[in-house]
């Protein structure tokens, strides 16, 4: 480590290095395998996608994430004018901790046990606990609180996590418990009270621009059609009611910390609204099939995840969902540019990104 290198990375990214587009300093991710860039690639976990096809869309081939190309962070990155997508945290080097770490595990929950019999992951809370020690690694290399925190108000801070909670705990009942301890209701608030208690710790070290990504309409899933639709499109209402009540608590979420928080900006991306809309309507937007992933499912933890080496389907940029589960480049591009340039608050609420960077 060359303390003096970072010093010099760090000062020069204070003063606005990166280009005249760049829209923010750094971008900080938190989520589960919607977001995850590699960080599972070392565990001892099914929740991996480092092999092909994933990423055979993608410049550096497999990474780790889980579509065909980019994710729905790549995609918010590069409308930020970002200089390149962020490192995991697996693999952050030095310098790379001012432009921002994504620290996104597959299988990852807002509850610590979500997902464990997918083997390990990183839930909300050690991602929460990684970032401190980033921030406190920033704090030891620029030796001023202060100016860290004020450099760190100025980032994005991206949060998509719920899924995992739904998917990989209450919605499986042989392993967990969950279903059965809580009320649809119930559930949803307690992990609203968890996930806000972590964005609390966030904002005391210096998050004050918070974009929080809503749950998508598992019950449209390939996966979920497979098993429980009637017809193999109409979405699985069982399955999606609770996803919406968690949304709704979370959109309101931003109003109440948004109130308490001082100088706090967070604001909610509608995914699930936006990917019900790419249903209703998907030839306009270049769709032709919404209920079949691209890839042959059944690899890793033979549910959700593309089978290994198995060619995907040829129509890529036609496809809503790549594996039983997971989003296309295709859809991940139409979230993050409404979720960037919302064309209404039904988009983001109560404001879009572009204008959250502006702030």
């Amino acid at each position: 480590m060359n303390i003096v290198v970072m010093v010099i990375v760090g000062v020069g990214l204070w003063s606005g290095i990166g280009g005249a587009q760049q829209q923010a300093p750094c971008y900080f991710i938190f989520g589960d395998s919607l977001a995850d860039s590699g960080n599972n690639n070392n565990l001892w976990s099914y929740a991996k996608a480092n092999y092909l096809p994933y990423g055979i869309d993608y410049p550096q081939g497999p990474t780790g994430r889980f579509s065909n190309g980019k994710t729905l962070v790549d995609v918010v990155a590069e409308l930020l004018g970002l200089n390149g997508y962020i490192r995991p945290y697996s693999r952050v080097i030095d310098r790379d901790i001012f432009y921002g770490v994504n620290y996104a595990s597959a299988g990852a929950g807002i509850r610590d046990e979500t997902g464990q019999h997918l083997g390990s992951r990183t839930s909300f809370r050690g991602q929460v606990q990684n970032h401190i020690r980033t921030v406190s690694y920033m704090v030891n290399l620029v030796r001023d609180w202060n100016r860290t925190a004020g450099y760190l108000n100025r980032c994005i801070y991206s949060i998509g996590l719920g899924s995992e909670d739904y998917l990989n705990n209450y919605f499986l009942p042989r392993i967990y418990s969950s279903s059965t301890q809580y009320s649809s209701d119930q559930y949803a608030n307690l992990l609203i009270q968890q996930y806000a208690q972590y964005l609390r710790v966030l904002y005391g070290y210096g998050a004050r621009k918070m974009v929080l990504f809503g749950i998508a309409p598992i019950g449209c899933s390939p996966y979920a059609l497979a098993q429980n639709s009637p017809d193999g499109i109409t979405c699985v209402e069982r399955i999606n009611s609770p996803i919406q009540l968690f949304n709704t608590r979370l959109r309101s979420m931003v109003d109440e910390l948004n109130t308490q928080l001082r100088n706090a900006r967070f604001t909610y991306v509608n995914v699930y609204g936006i990917v019900q809309n790419i249903r209703t309507n998907p030839s306009p937007l270049g769709f032709r099939v919404i209920n079949a992933g691209c890839c042959r499912a059944g690899g890793n933890n033979g549910q959700y995840t593309c089978v290994a080496l198995q060619p995907p389907c040829s129509n890529r940029n036609e496809v809503l969902f790549w594996d039983a589960y997971h989003l296309s480049e295709a859809a991940n591009t139409i979230i993050g540019r409404r979720a960037y340039n919302a064309p209404s608050t039904s988009d983001a609420y109560p404001i879009d990104i572009n204008s959250l960077v502006r702030i």
